[in-house]
């Protein structure tokens, strides 16, 4: 997730360079797929129809989302758009069944969705993008006890965007 230096996420507050850009493009295309909160979801879904005026790289990032498959978890959907299905009510069975699958990364995208599965014990890996902006309020990304974590890399991308990569300690 894209998050502030004090740990706030907010898609309306800061977004990405070319370069962290064409990153998610990439990460999106090679995924096996990716589970997402109802409200992420949602605001994700502006890429399922093409926009006037988008660069090549906004057109490349939209087929990869559109590409890739997405799993919805929410009690307030009755259904989702185009190669999405909803998680059903089982979450943590969901979950356990979507890694024991045929492999491949599964992103997770929703703060509130992180932390639930956070609690549970099913993050492997914890990717934290950290934006040079200091927004002061807003929706944090660990809302709930911070788990025990061990740095695994780090990268740095332009506009002063360090990613960390952390396992669970």
């Amino acid at each position: 997730m894209n998050v502030s230096l004090d740990g706030y996420v907010d898609h309306d507050a800061f977004g990405p360079g070319a370069e962290l850009f064409d990153h998610w493009t990439a990460q999106v295309a090679r995924a096996a797929g990716c589970l997402y909160g109802r409200r992420l979801y949602e605001i994700m879904r502006y890429w399922d129809t093409d926009q006037t005026g988008w660069t090549d790289r906004e057109r490349a990032f939209a087929a990869a989302w559109r590409g890739q498959p997405k799993w919805v978890v929410s009690r307030s959907l009755a259904a989702v758009g185009p190669n999405a299905a909803l998680a059903g009510p089982d979450l943590p069975g969901f979950v356990r069944r979507l890694k024991a699958g045929p492999g491949g990364e599964i992103g997770v995208g929703g703060p509130d969705l992180a932390g639930q599965l956070s609690r549970l014990g099913l993050i492997d890996e914890y990717r934290l993008y950290l934006h040079p902006v200091v927004l002061g309020g807003g929706t944090p990304f660990f809302a709930g006890p911070v788990p025990a974590l061990r740095l695994l890399s780090g990268r740095r991308f332009g506009g002063g965007v360090i990613r960390l990569a952390y396992a669970p300690a």
